[in-house]
């Protein structure tokens, strides 16, 4: 067997194995759920579900990543074809796995009690800087000739403060959008295979491997979370799954100093990126702060349109798909290509989500 297919064999080992653990450990989540009192009652006009739903799948999502995550770092590393392995990342993952657990029980508590939202973000950072701490940092220190080993002050503080906010963001952002069945599951997914893919292309085999492992988890949950849900994920899964998509999403692309090492992931975190940023512009135009809620996400536009929480959600795949392809092809440096097809997403993101005063319900 050739070095390259064991890799990919190892690849697939993980992404199968977090799903089917996923998959097993739903069903338990939502018995321990009522037990724990982790239950999403609907009640304000914000929420999709007209009957109260258990809240706790963010366990099955975190352990699943979780197991998945030590085999790559105690085993599945291990067994990469030497030409293959890197140092580096093994003290990534560790970072990974240290702060994934701090922002699971954040999610957790959230869930359960409703943390004050500075509180939240406080840990957020607290989890961010665990991870900067074990050697994850944005690429844009390279690309700004800063040298981490051998920096100034300034440079640790612009590295560490570049880091933090990013991983923060990607965090909130994949949260923000779990507002529908299925929605934040199938996008994380997306996010992580498409990332994942574009490391593998480029010779990055442990963020690849570490990568599908989160796409394998999320996948596992989507049967138990589409359309008619079952179970949420809640803030726990939602919290977990953007931190380990921003954190892991940098690990790689860190090693080179090129743009690309930053435009892959905004551009397959392309669809959450700009629901948040319309959200933003659309409460500054009315007058209202820009952390309170309300129901202008593109999956609220859609659920108004009369598409129905299934098409919606799989409309928002399809987009997905696009952005994170565009991703692909933008690392494989068809840059016209990428454009056209990041400009096609983003139209359509646009037709959905702009008011075009047109308030009548479909």
């Amino acid at each position: 067997m050739t070095a390259l297919w064991t890799v990919r064999i190892l690849t697939g080992a993980c992404f199968f194995i977090p799903l089917i653990l996923s998959v097993l450990l739903t069903p338990l989540a939502i018995r321990i759920a009522p037990l724990i009192g982790a239950i999403d009652e609907p009640k304000d006009d914000r929420r999709m579900h007209t009957k109260a739903i258990p809240v706790f799948g963010g366990f099955a999502i975190f352990l699943s990543g979780t197991i998945t995550l030590l085999l790559i770092l105690l085993v599945l590393f291990k067994t990469l074809p030497s030409e293959f392995q890197l140092d580096e990342p093994v003290g990534n993952l560790v970072g990974i796995i240290i702060g994934g657990a701090i922002i699971f029980l954040v999610g957790v508590y959230d869930d359960i009690k409703d943390m004050h939202p500075l509180a939240k973000l406080f840990c957020q950072i607290v989890s961010a800087s665990i991870a900067f701490l074990f050697g994850i940092r944005m690429p844009a220190i390279e690309m700004l000739g800063l040298n981490f080993e051998d920096s100034s002050l300034g440079g640790m503080l612009f590295s560490y403060m570049a880091t933090v906010i990013w991983i923060v963001a990607i965090t909130n952002m994949i949260n923000l959008i779990d507002g529908m069945d299925g929605l934040a599951a199938g996008v994380a997914t997306i996010s992580s295979i498409a990332i994942a893919y574009a490391a593998y292309i480029h010779g990055q085999y442990v963020v690849a491997l570490a990568m599908v492992a989160v796409g394998g988890a999320a996948s596992g949950f989507i049967p138990f979370n589409f359309f008619p849900a079952k179970i949420f994920m809640g803030d726990a899964g939602a919290l977990y799954l953007g931190f380990t998509i921003g954190t892991i999403s940098v690990i790689g692309p860190a090693k080179g100093a090129t743009i690309v090492a930053i435009i892959v992931p905004v551009l397959v975190l392309g669809l959450p990126l700009f629901d948040v940023l319309f959200a933003i512009f659309r409460r500054l135009r009315s007058g209202r702060s820009i952390l309170s809620a309300d129901k202008g996400h593109l999956h609220h536009q859609l659920a108004y349109m009369g598409m129905g929480q299934r098409r919606s959600v799989l409309m928002i795949y399809g987009i997905s798909a696009v952005m994170g392809i565009a991703a692909i092809v933008f690392s494989r440096e068809f840059y016209l290509e990428s454009f056209a097809l990041f400009c096609v997403a983003l139209l359509f993101v646009v037709i959905l989500i702009w008011d075009w005063g047109t308030h009548e319900k479909k």
